[in-house]
């Protein structure tokens, strides 16, 4: 079997149960367990899945919250910071799901806006700031990240209009497509973009290729890219070619 057809055969075999054995993929495919590595490690390296021990995964949640807020905290800190401050007075903000969004959701206490969000981890910041609106979209609980999803919170996006939103994402490939591992999140961050004229992308140097299977939107579908320093710079300069502004925290 060709390596092209080997590697089409794991993204799919990933996509569609969330991940998969080095074991089972060996099996599938009649291939020795170390070609199945390799091939792992090469669609990790593309950013196309998560290496996990032992397989191949795209569903991060395996992964605590908490677990997840620690890795680049430093970096997504300073990100959430310098996002909160393209807000504005009066600004009707989305906040996507993620753990930078929470801390963006840190950074605008005491602003007088409303806040429309699915996620938990957002609420648990602004559920005592009499100073925002916050509206709370409904879907079904997510409790491994925190966060509520399907199509009733897909629905109720499409029914609001923002002012600015803000996208969180798994992975962002060299040629700006944004990426994200978890299918059930897809729809949702497309009603994101839908919901103002102004698409804010947080992402930490992490997530210069990170991981990600399905395409959520092109660089040129968002206004403003913040993240730190250490981003790929191939991947800022198209973001730049797209005509987004590219803001380093």
């Amino acid at each position: 079997m060709l390596t092209s057809t080997r590697h089409a055969t794991i993204l799919r075999r990933v996509k569609e149960t969330g991940g998969a054995s080095v074991q089972e993929l060996a099996e599938i495919m009649d291939v020795s367990p170390s070609t199945i590595r390799r091939d792992l490690n090469m669609l990790s390296a593309e950013g196309l899945l998560r290496r996990v021990r032992g397989g191949g995964s795209i569903e991060p949640d395996g992964i605590p919250f908490q677990e997840v807020a620690a890795k680049s905290a430093s970096s997504k800190e300073r990100i959430a910071k310098a996002a909160a401050s393209l807000v504005s007075a009066g600004d009707v903000v989305v906040l996507d799901i993620g753990t930078t969004t929470a801390l963006i959701a840190r950074a605008l206490r005491g602003k007088d806006i409303t806040v429309i969000t699915a996620s938990i981890a957002v609420l648990d910041e602004l559920r005592d700031d009499n100073d925002i609106e916050l509206i709370m979209l409904g879907g079904v609980l997510r409790r491994s990240y925190h966060s509520l999803v399907g199509s009733l919170t897909e629905d109720a996006l499409g029914q609001l209009h923002a002012t600015i939103s803000f996208l969180g994402t798994s992975g962002v490939q060299v040629d700006g497509t944004v990426m994200d591992s978890t299918g059930i999140e897809v729809p949702i961050k497309r009603a994101i973009l839908a919901s103002s004229p102004r698409t804010v992308l947080v992402a930490d140097e992490t997530k210069f290729p990170g991981t990600g299977i399905l395409s959520v939107c092109q660089a040129s579908d968002i206004s403003t890219l913040v993240t730190s320093a250490k981003a790929n710079p191939q991947t800022l300069e198209s973001f730049n070619r797209a005509g987004s502004d590219v803001m380093l925290a």
